[in-house]
């Protein structure tokens, strides 16, 4: 893929309506509306970051009734996380180069509309196998939030102001891994996991109105892409040419990996193996994702601009690595039996570094992209979903009453991400891109 040259660091103007012409008089008479403007554009965002946690992270303290309440084994009922993130994965795909093709708020509206009606559906999956089928759906749908919120940053951001923005949209996405637990496990006080997706049929439904309603369109007519499949193709294909693209979508691609093999045997192992209550797991997936918010915003606010994003990235990946391998040996009982403290201390520390890795190695890879915004997009969500995927079913091969799994699966998914960072980055050399 050829050079595409430096890019600036600056803030692009954001915009205050739907490319409909200049700002409005009263907008322009008061500098206060269009800041409001710009917090409730970050609002809205952050919340189509957040519908993939919440769709998944509010369900997670659920799933071993779901086990008893549809008669399937946990292997079975995992694949419905499974499912929901392969979905996610495969529709970002799709939706990502119809927005550089049609716009963003078109594709984005259609895909929260089927969203809700996936969601609703799961309601009602009187079966294992429909409820796998419809959290599909509901992935497929979903994936348009996710994939379009980041090719609107891109469109919006460059640089290091793009990472600090990344870093602003996990602390808004990140309240939903910390709330989503805690309303699924109060949920489930007053009604069965049905209750759930009602609950986010209603978020889901909400979120779709304020974005039609308030969300500018950030891609102009000019900046589209006019051709069909075959221009597509060709455009992954010179995104994926570019080695250091490639290398910063595989590192995140893998830590978010190791994110999601925590997320999917979480339930199982503080719930099943340590005896705690759904109330417990809540309070401490909460507090695991206040650490990774808290790391996401010193990253933003106070390394970002300070220190290269790439000194960071490694940092992270080395924080993740050391974390992961402390967890195998705590699960597999070299250190002796250990009780839930340990284990819970340690994934704190490998959630919390997560807020190093995920927005700058995004910001990296998109920084390399400002022609195909949303295609780079797709490309760096399928790949993260894809591989979390994958993960997902691999925590539970041995049953629900060890750890080591878990804690395997995420110590080979960090030896890849550093590997796919070292080899195909190369932060130790000169890049031919701005932000070091």
């Amino acid at each position: 893929m050829p050079d595409t040259g430096p890019t600036r660091p600056e803030q692009i103007p954001v915009p205050t309506a739907r490319q409909a012409g200049p700002a409005s008089p009263a907008t322009a008479r008061h500098p206060a509306a269009r800041r409001r403007t710009g917090l409730l554009v970050t609002l809205i965002l952050g919340g189509l970051t957040a519908m993939p946690p919440l769709s998944m992270d509010m369900y997670l303290p659920a799933l071993p009734q779901v086990t008893e309440s549809l008669h399937s084994p946990a292997a079975t009922v995992q694949l419905t996380l499974t499912a929901c993130l392969a979905g996610m994965a495969l529709g970002q795909l799709v939706v990502g180069p119809m927005s550089d093709r049609w716009g963003r708020r078109r594709p984005l509206v259609a895909g929260m509309v089927l969203y809700v009606v996936a969601t609703a559906l799961c309601a009602f999956a009187p079966t294992a196998g429909l409820l796998i089928a419809f959290r599909l759906a509901q992935g497929l749908a979903g994936a348009a939030g996710l994939v379009i919120a980041r090719a609107i940053v891109r469109d919006l951001y460059d640089g290091v102001a793009m990472a600090r923005f990344f870093s602003t949209l996990m602390l808004v996405s990140g309240v939903a891994p910390v709330v989503a637990p805690l309303i699924g496990g109060q949920v489930l006080r007053i009604t069965d996991w049905r209750g759930v997706f009602y609950v986010l049929t209603g978020v889901g439904a909400l979120l779709t109105l304020v974005a039609a309603r308030w969300l500018d369109e950030t891609l102009p007519p000019e900046r589209r892409h006019s051709g069909g499949l075959r221009e597509t193709l060709r455009t992954i294909r010179g995104l994926l040419a570019d080695r250091v693209f490639t290398g910063y979508m595989l590192a995140g691609g893998f830590a978010f990996a190791v994110l999601f093999a925590y997320i999917s045997a979480s339930p199982f192992v503080v719930q099943e193996i340590y005896g705690a209550s759904p109330q417990t797991f809540g309070l401490l997936f909460g507090l695991n994702s206040i650490g990774l918010v808290g790391v996401g915003q010193l990253n933003g606010k106070v390394l970002a601009g300070r220190v290269s994003l790439d000194k960071t990235v490694a940092t992270g990946l080395a924080v993740i690595t050391a974390a992961a391998v402390a967890l195998l040996l705590m699960a597999s009982g070299v250190l002796g039996r250990v009780g839930l403290a340990p284990i819970a201390a340690g994934l704190f520390v490998l959630m919390s570094a997560m807020g190093l890795v995920l927005p700058n190695t995004n910001a990296l890879a998109l920084t390399r992209t400002p022609h195909a915004a949303g295609s780079a997009s797709a490309l760096l969500g399928t790949t993260a979903f894809l591989v979390g995927a994958i993960a997902s079913p691999l925590v539970g091969v041995a049953g629900e009453h060890t750890a080591w799994p878990m804690a395997l699966v995420q110590l080979v998914c960090a030896l890849a991400a550093v590997a796919c960072f070292l080899g195909l980055c190369r932060p130790w050399g000169a890049k031919d891109h701005a932000t070091r």
